[in-house]
């Protein structure tokens, strides 16, 4: 029952969740991708070369004469397809870098916006007041407070 309740805090923690949520995002956005590079700039790209579908680019690959009178039966280097999974590949890496890179921005302004705190009061060692960084005698307690620094 302990390792239930171990996996349990494990799964609820919000790295988890976020990390679940972040896979099944990234899945729907890789089948946008996808048809984005399949449906809408591939057949450009191929009517410009020709009328080339690349899903039909391949190389086969006989290896005997019955495959030479049945290529259908032949197995094939899919090159065409390589190319539009290379897309797909280049498309979301690009989109990555760039929500990488607005983040980055975000953080730096974030930093940047967040001035340094400076220090105005100590807390008297005796009283535990907080009195005035310069002084050298607590207001509540009267005691001396240089001397508490440096003995």
């Amino acid at each position: 029952m302990k390792i239930v309740k171990e996996f349990k805090e494990f799964a609820m923690k919000g790295n988890v969740i976020d990390l679940a949520v972040g896979v099944i995002i990234g899945g729907a956005f890789g089948k946008i991708v996808t048809s984005l590079v399949n449906d809408i700039i591939m057949p450009p790209i191929g009517r410009i070369l020709g009328g080339v579908d690349f899903k039909d680019l391949k190389i086969p690959l006989y290896s005997n004469s019955a495959e030479l009178k049945d290529p259908a039966s032949a197995p094939y280097i899919n090159y065409g397809q390589f190319i539009n999974v290379m897309l797909d590949f280049l498309i979301v890496a690009f989109c990555i870098f760039l929500l990488v890179k607005v983040i980055n921005v975000l953080r730096r302004n974030e930093k940047k916006e967040e001035a340094p705190v400076e220090v105005t009061e100590k807390e008297c060692p005796y009283c535990l007041s907080n009195v005035p960084i310069k002084a050298t005698r607590c207001k509540h307690c009267t005691s001396q407070l240089e001397a508490a620094a440096h003995g």
